[in-house]
């Protein structure tokens, strides 16, 4: 076989939430010094004044232990603790709760956040009575589910710079004076993550990436592409896609350019894609040439 059945973002993501146990323990080791044996007893306060002390205290706490996002780096720990906390309580502290926090009462950054969190825990503390629900098996599912959202997000960041990476390689390598930017383009709804400046066109280049295979989603992976490179020749533009993806399921020739770089790897599978990616790019010297010509 030449693909691969294991699900290594999984594996990944299991290796990581294994890893945060260490910031599960000291929330423990937190409540007991506030004089609570266990979380639900926490979460079941009665008293706002000293719930909100246990919140406030954990926000502004520093332990030495790391939470770890979706792909395993720790996060400053100011946002570690508001992160978990706000996950404990079943809530998304970036996408749903963020926006709240500028209109919740509190002089400070962390009296708002110590307030949404307190209201939160007394919205959510009689949906999970049972102590099973506060417990690290329960806790942890939960954070397995929020770090993939994290991951997803961090992984199209990591490829992007990757990919910036191998073409200003690619670029010195041959002499080739052209110019990679940091920012990424957009016209109308189509977003493009690298632009490649040359003294007369630019070329535009969609990053997509793709674990699963096949189904009704790979003909819309397929028919977003086409769209990109539509939306990119019809404003004058050059574009490049660089796709990554195991088994796509996708026509190659169908796609509406000439040009295109396909590495087929899992997305997970990070450190053998650079060097693929370089290959694939010297392969089109001749075109970042001409691009180059004034």
């Amino acid at each position: 076989m030449d693909f691969i059945i294991s699900n290594l973002r999984l594996a990944e993501l299991v290796a990581i939430v294994r890893e945060n146990r260490l910031f599960f323990e000291d929330f423990l080791i937190h409540l007991r010094e506030t004089g609570y044996r266990k979380p639900r007893a926490f979460v079941t306060e009665a008293s706002d004044e000293k719930a909100m002390a246990v919140i406030r205290g954990f926000l502004e706490r520093s332990s030495g232990a790391a939470l770890l996002n979706g792909v395993g780096r720790p996060y400053d720990n100011a946002l570690a603790r508001w992160y978990f906390l706000a996950w404990l309580l079943r809530d998304a502290p970036a996408q749903r709760l963020g926006p709240l926090v500028n209109q919740a009462p509190g002089e400070t950054l962390e009296d708002r956040r110590a307030y949404l969190l307190n209201e939160i825990r007394k919205f959510v503390a009689p949906l999970f009575p049972e102590d099973e629900s506060w417990s690290w098996a329960a806790i942890s599912e939960v954070m397995l589910a929020r770090l993939e959202g994290s991951r997803r997000s961090l992984k199209g960041t990591l490829f992007e710079a990757i990919v910036r990476r191998s073409l200003k390689t690619v670029f010195e390598e041959n002499g080739i004076a052209l110019e990679v930017s940091d920012r990424e383009v957009r016209i109308h709804d189509e977003t493009y993550d690298i632009q490649v400046l040359g003294p007369k066109r630019s070329i535009l280049i969609p990053v997509k990436t793709r674990e699963t295979m096949g189904g009704g989603h790979a003909m819309l992976f397929t028919r977003d592409i086409d769209k990109a490179i539509s939306v990119a020749e019809e404003n004058g533009y050059h574009c490049l896609p660089v796709v990554i993806a195991e088994s796509w399921g996708g026509d190659l020739k169908s796609l509406k350019s000439e040009n295109f770089v396909y590495i087929r790897a899992n997305p997970n599978q990070v450190m053998v894609i650079e060097p693929l990616l370089i290959e694939r790019l010297r392969e089109l010297v001749p075109m970042f040439r001409e691009l180059a010509e004034r």
